[in-house]
C-alpha cells in the first residue's frame, strides 16, 4: 500500500474517477503480500500488486459498474490451478475484494502512509455492500471500540496485516500498515553486514552502530519500530545499549555470545538496575536453533527470531507441528 501514495495522490489531484482495491476475505493463493493493494481507474489504467495482477482487467471492469452514488463494490474472483500457474502464484484461490472511490478515502491516510508511521485506515460497509466509510486510526491511539482494538493488535506485529470483523450493522474491514521494522545492529564485521542486508531483503529498516550513545539515540529517534540486535561483547557497548533498549520497551531485544558471555551481561544489566522481568525479555544466546554455524546461517536465525517475536510466535517450531493457522 505504502508504494500507492504517490500515485494515489497525483489521481486525487487530477480528479480521476479511481478505485482503490483490496481483499476483504482470501482463501488459497498460498503466500502473498499482506498488504497487496490495486489502484484502478476508469480508463484502466492500474498500479500496485494485487494476485500479480490475474484479476486486473475483471477489476477495472468491476470499477466501471460502480453505479453513481455508491461508495462500495464488493465482487467475489476467482483463479484455478492451471491459471494460477500461469500467472506464477503459488496456487488457486478466491477471494472477496473491496473497492472504494479513491475520492473516498481519506486525504491522511495517505499522508501518514508517505511518512512511513505506523496507521491503520478502519473501513465500515453497510450491509447492502454498496455504501463504505473509512477512517484513520494511528498506532498510538486510544482504541475506542473492536475495530480500533483489532487495528492495534494488528500494529503490534510490526508488519502489515488485514482483518474482517462482522457485526450487526454490516462488515469492518482493518487495515494495518505498521512501520517497518528498524533494526539496529551493535558492533561491526561481516554478521553484522549479513544481518543489514537480510533486514532489507525483508522489507526491514536497519543501521550499525558502534558506541552506546550512537545505539541509544538510533532507538530512541525510532522507539516505536526499533529492534536491537548486540554482536558486541564490550562491556561499555552492551550492557547501556541493552538496558536502553529494554526502557525503551524495544519489542526484540537480542544479544549474540556464548553461555558465558551471556551470564556476564546478566549480571552486568542486574547491576545496572534491570529487573528480573526485564532480564527475562533478552534473547541471549540470540536465534532460533537452526543448527547455525555460518555467518550467513547466524543471520538467518536472528531475523526469524525476530520475525518469530515480531508476529507473537513463542516458537521457531515446524509448522507440521503446530495445528494453528498458517498465516494468521
Amino acid at each position: 500500500m505504502r508504494e500507492l501514495v504517490e500515485t494515489a495522490k497525483r489521481w486525487v489531484a487530477e480528479g480521476r474517477s479511481a478505485y482503490l482495491a483490496r481483499p476483504l476475505t482470501e482463501e488459497g493463493f498460498g503466500p502473498r503480500d499482506p498488504g497487496g493493494a490495486l489502484l484502478v481507474d476508469a480508463r484502466g489504467e492500474c498500479a500496485g500488486a494485487l494476485y500479480r495482477g490475474v484479476f486486473d482487467a475483471e477489476l477495472v471492469a468491476e470499477a466501471g459498474a460502480v453505479p453513481a452514488g455508491a461508495t462500495a463494490r464488493v465482487c467475489e474472483v476467482s483463479v484455478r490451478r492451471a491459471e494460477a500457474e500461469a500467472a506464477k502464484l503459488t496456487c488457486g484461490g478466491r477471494a472477496e475484494v473491496l473497492l472504494q472511490p479513491l475520492a473516498e478515502i481519506p486525504a491522511e491516510w495517505w499522508e501518514l502512509l508517505g511518512e512511513g508511521v505506523g496507521v491503520a485506515l478502519v473501513t465500515r460497509l453497510n450491509e447492502a455492500a454498496d455504501r463504505a466509510s473509512s477512517v484513520v486510526v494511528r498506532a498510538s491511539g486510544r482504541p475506542e471500540d473492536d475495530a480500533a482494538r483489532r487495528a492495534g493488535e494488528l500494529l503490534a506485529t510490526r508488519r502489515p496485516g488485514r482483518d474482517a470483523l462482522y457485526g450487526e450493522a454490516g462488515l469492518v474491514l482493518v487495515e494495518a500498515y505498521p512501520s517497518a521494522p528498524y533494526v539496529v545492529i551493535g558492533g561491526g564485521g561481516e554478521l553484522a553486514e549479513i544481518i543489514e542486508r537480510q533486514a532489507l531483503l525483508l522489507g526491514w529498516e536497519a543501521v550499525r552502530v558502534e558506541a552506546a550513545e550512537e545505539a541509544g539515540k538510533a532507538i530512541e529517534a525510532r522507539r516505536d519500530a526499533a529492534c536491537v540486535v548486540m554482536l558486541s561483547h564490550d562491556e561499555d557497548f552492551d550492557v547501556p545499549t541493552l538496558r536502553a533498549a529494554l526502557a525503551a520497551g524495544v519489542p526484540y531485544v537480542g544479544a549474540l555470545g556464548s553461555r558465558r558471555t551471556t551470564a556476564r551481561r546478566r549480571e552486568g544489566l542486574l547491576a545496572a538496575g534491570v529487573s528480573e522481568a526485564e532480564l527475562a525479555r533478552v534473547h541471549g544466546p540470540i536465534g532460533l536453533d537452526l543448527g547455525a554455524r555460518t555467518p550467513a546461517e547466524t543471520a538467518l536465525a536472528i531475523c526469524a527470531e525476530i520475525l518469530g517475536v515480531l508476529g507473537t510466535r513463542t516458537a521457531g517450531g515446524a509448522l507440521r507441528d503446530s495445528a494453528g493457522p498458517i498465516n494468521p
